[in-house]
């Protein structure tokens, strides 16, 4: 059984960093683009990061360009999300998610597992 696990979500004052981490388990997704997406408080969840299979290509909401960056262990089957000067308004639901295909998605219909999420709230 396929399962994402993400971790390193806190409270962080706003210009902090924090570094988000998701392990796969149950499979190897070596092959798969994976992604971060992300769901404030009465908002819609929404696309943040995604990489490729190998990590050649990266992609980020507007939003986050220049202050975030997704990277992926594929010995490790894990994505990261290192972000950086963050911002009360980056306070959301954080959720990892794999796409069963190579490239790179921003659609939420694109991914087809999702882990569970991990909080992160910034202080201002």
């Amino acid at each position: 059984q396929v399962q994402l696990v993400e971790s390193g979500g806190g409270l962080v004052q706003a210009g902090g960093s924090l570094r988000l981490s998701c392990a796969a388990s149950g499979r190897t997704f070596s092959a798969s683009a994976m992604g971060w997406f992300r769901r404030a408080p009465g908002k819609e969840r929404v696309f943040v990061a995604s990489i490729s299979w190998n990590g050649g290509s990266t992609l980020y909401a507007d939003s986050v360009k220049g202050r975030f960056t997704i990277s992926r262990d594929n010995a490790k089957n894990t994505v990261y999300l290192q972000m950086n000067n963050l911002k009360p308004e980056d306070t959301a639901v954080y959720y990892c998610a794999v796409r069963q295909y190579p490239g790179i998605a921003t659609s939420y219909s694109e991914f087809r597992y999702w882990g569970q999420g991990t909080q992160v709230t910034v202080s201002s």
